[in-house]
Formats: structure tokens, sequence, C-alpha cells
């Protein structure tokens, strides 16, 4: 009788396990997968010029179109983010997934929803390491009005000739050389005079590493999804390469706000295990 109620028990705790087991992989990939976030930041630096103050910000990254994330999801992520009415929006590239084939049909539905997207000041974007795999993407961007920033650099005035300054970096960056075409134009008596308020973006965080600290007032990358799979109380269980070092939300470097965004889509497999879908918007302030 002993031994009939052991094997009962381990049956029946067997069979628990395995639902659980199949109950978890069914929400990571359909429920949590699903839905979007906005998470909201105030960002607060006496740089910004007055006339900037107030600067809304829309910051979206790694969609990785064609696994998760297709027609109707980034139409939905277009109408969340016009709906707030951004000043800037900054794209940090996987754009398309490595793993998809792309089609005339996906490039025209990626423009159309890139185009449709709406911000007053522009709208700029860097590679992400998928991106590189596709020829497209430069074209993508550019029938979309996105401005491609990745390595190299622009400068946006507001109504009253006030400036700052929004520099980008690709995910594989060729070293020093890349690193200068950021950073060199600061230096002059020019950059120094006139852009005090400095944005970066990077598609790998881990690229902070080589630039050296307080050249930028605020830097915006991805890669590192927040850490596509997390658990309570632990957090991140894995990251990528290029996001071992800073792969959370936010960090503080010095003077230096660093903000990753969670991303939309998924890489390398379709779960998202206590980590929504996300884009972030700030509102930048100087006091």
């Amino acid at each position: 009788m002993k031994k009939k109620r052991r094997l009962k028990t381990k049956c029946k705790v067997f069979l628990l396990s395995i639902l659980g087991i199949t109950a978890t992989l069914l929400w990571s990939r359909y429920i949590s997968t699903s839905g979007l976030i906005i998470r909201e930041y105030k960002v607060i630096n006496d740089k910004l010029p007055a006339s900037f103050n107030g600067l809304k910000v829309v910051h979206f990254t790694d969609t990785h179109y064609g696994r998760t994330i297709n027609n109707k999801e980034f139409k939905h992520l277009v109408d969340e983010i016009n709906a707030l009415k951004p000043d800037l929006i900054f794209f940090t590239g996987d754009l398309i997934d490595r793993n998809t084939v792309i089609s005339e049909k996906i490039k025209n539905e990626l423009i159309k929803h890139l185009s449709k997207l709406k911000a007053s000041m522009g709208k700029y974007a860097v590679n992400g390491n998928h991106d590189l795999e596709f020829d497209e993407y430069n074209e993508i961007l550019n029938k979309s009005d996105f401005i491609n920033l990745s390595n190299t650099y622009d400068v946006v005035y507001s109504k009253k000739y006030e400036p700052i300054y929004i520099a980008g970096l690709e995910s594989e960056i060729k070293g020093n050389a890349d690193i200068k075409a950021v950073t060199e134009p600061l230096k002059t008596k020019e950059g120094k005079n006139n852009a005090k308020y400095r944005i970066l973006l990077l598609h790998t965080p881990d690229t902070l590493k080589k630039i050296n600290n307080n050249t930028f007032n605020l830097v915006l990358a991805g890669h590192s999804h927040n850490g596509q799979v997390r658990l309570p109380f632990i957090g991140s269980i894995i990251t990528p390469n290029g996001a071992k070092k800073y792969y959370n939300e936010y960090y503080k470097i010095d003077k230096t706000d660093l903000y990753i965004s969670g991303g939309v889509g998924t890489s390398t497999i379709n779960f998202r295990f206590f980590n929504k879908p996300s884009f972030n918007f700030y509102r930048i302030v100087n006091k």
C-alpha cells in the first residue's frame, strides 16, 4: 500500500511539473510577448538649453520584425508613439531579425509604418547587429524620413537657435576612428561653445566603456532587452555580447544618464519572461 501511495504521489508531482512547465512556456510565448508598456522617465540636466525645456523624446528599439512583431503589432506601436506627440524619436537598432527573409512586402510594410511616425524635430536611428545583415535597412530608413546616425552626428536647433548635439554609433564600430567621428566635433571651439547638451545613441550599451565619461549627458541604447528572460528578485538571466556590463533599465555613470530600452520584439527565441514589450518616453527638463 505504501509503495502504491508513493508511486501515485510521484506521478502527481510529475504531471503537475509537466503542466507547470507547459503553462510557463505558453505564457512566455503568447502572453508575455504581447501588449506594450510605455516606460516614462523624467530626465533632469541643467545643461539643457532653456528653449528645449520639457523636450519629449520617444526611444524604441529591437523590434526584430518577422519574429513576434509583425504588421499588426508594429501598427499598434506606431499608434502608441504618435499619441505621445514627441519632439524627437530615436530608434536604437535591430529593426529586422536576421532570420527574417525580407521581401518587397515586408520592406514596404516597414516603410509604411516608420513613415507614419511623427516627431516635430526629427527621427533618428542607428544600426543594430541584425540590421547589418540587410542591404535594405538604409533604404527603409531613408524612405521613412529617418536619419541614420550610425558613426556620425547632427545638431538640432530650437526656435531660439539654441543647439543640442545628437550622435550615434552602430553596433560594430571599427574602433577609435568611429568614436572620434562623434566625439572630435565636441572638442572644437564651436562645439564647446554651442552644444552644451549632448545625446548619444548606441545599439550595444557596452560600447560606452570605450568613450570617456561625461562626453555625453544622455546615452540611449538597446540590444540587451533588459534580459529577455527575467526572474523576480533576480532580474536578467542571460544577456547578449555587447550588453554584459550594462543591461538594466538605467545607470548613472558620473554625470551621464544611460537608459536601455527593453525592446519590443524577441531575439533568438520567441519568448519573453517577466519582461513585456516596451518603449521609453522621456521628458527632459533643465531643473
